[in-house]
């Protein structure tokens, strides 16, 4: 059973199933009983998809993670193959109970992290879009639970995380490279080159900053502004190395990419304290 448990990446999905938790706060400014089944629908679909994807990259594990639970042997491919079927089963079954917007979603959700699993992981830029959406997705699943109104107050946090998203996951091939051409994999940096790519995520973390910035959000006012135009201009101020970067190592050296994730969780705080207060 410790293989079966350790393949869904646990604490990853139940973090992800509280992220959608915090999703209906940031669109109600309130929690109600039944955004308890955020948590189980968002953490069944996440650990479905750690799953497939471990279907689909086992001949790769097996050679740079033999550790995994399936080159392992503690959980057979076909094991992990009917194992991922139950958890998106029971995902979307849960998804019955709460309303057709939060339904839709898990449905698509779990049709795209098979076709990623499948086949987008290895499409430049796709790929990173896909990552990134399912990143912004869980903030419109928690929306939705409050109807469409929820949905579309949480538009804006999702465009957000999702350009965010799209930067650092464009950063994070660009420190892979040598890796990745090594695995046969084919990635945005290596067809465009680092500098380029360096650019382009720039690119999405400027709109990002910027979009958290424009009177989208409920809670917009002359506070909110402070808090977030602050956030932003640390995040571009402890990036700024990154500019220059030329190669993988240099990339790697700035540590852009976790300037960016801590970037995107104080955001969210942000967001959340903004949205209780308002």
């Amino acid at each position: 059973m410790h293989g079966y448990l350790a393949i869904t990446r646990p604490v990853n999905s139940v973090v992800a199933g509280l992220a959608g938790v915090l999703g209906y706060l940031i669109a109600t400014g309130t929690v109600r009983p039944e955004a308890a089944f955020l948590i189980g629908i968002i953490a069944l679909v996440t650990a479905a998809g750690n799953t497939i994807n471990d279907y689909c990259d086992a001949e790769i594990d097996a050679v740079n993670r033999p550790d995994r639970p399936v080159p392992s042997g503690a959980v057979s491919r076909r094991g992990a193959l009917v194992y991922a079927a139950l958890l998106f089963t029971g995902g979307v079954v849960l998804a019955f109970f709460t309303n057709v917007l939060c339904l839709g979603i898990a449905v698509f959700n779990s049709v795209l992290l098979v076709l990623y699993a499948v086949r987008l992981k290895g499409t430049p830029f796709l790929g990173n879009l896909a990552v990134a959406y399912l990143s912004s997705s869980i903030f419109l699943f928690g929306g939705a639970l409050a109807g469409p109104a929820g949905l579309a107050a949480n538009l804006p946090v999702a465009g957000v995380t999702l350009l965010a998203m799209l930067a650092r996951e464009v950063l994070k091939d660009a420190e892979d490279v040598e890796g990745d051409r090594a695995g046969g994999a084919r990635t945005l940096p290596m067809i465009l080159g680092v500098p380029r790519s360096v650019g382009l995520a720039l690119g999405f973390a400027l709109a990002a900053a910027v979009l958290s910035m424009l009177p989208v959000f409920r809670w917009w006012g002359l506070p909110y502004l402070l808090a977030i135009g602050a956030l932003n201009l640390l995040v571009f101020v402890r990036s700024a190395g990154v500019r220059e970067c030329a190669t993988p190592a240099c990339v790697r050296d700035s540590r852009v990419t976790s300037t960016l994730k801590k970037g995107m969780f104080l955001s969210l705080l942000v967001f959340t304290a903004a949205a209780v207060i308002y």
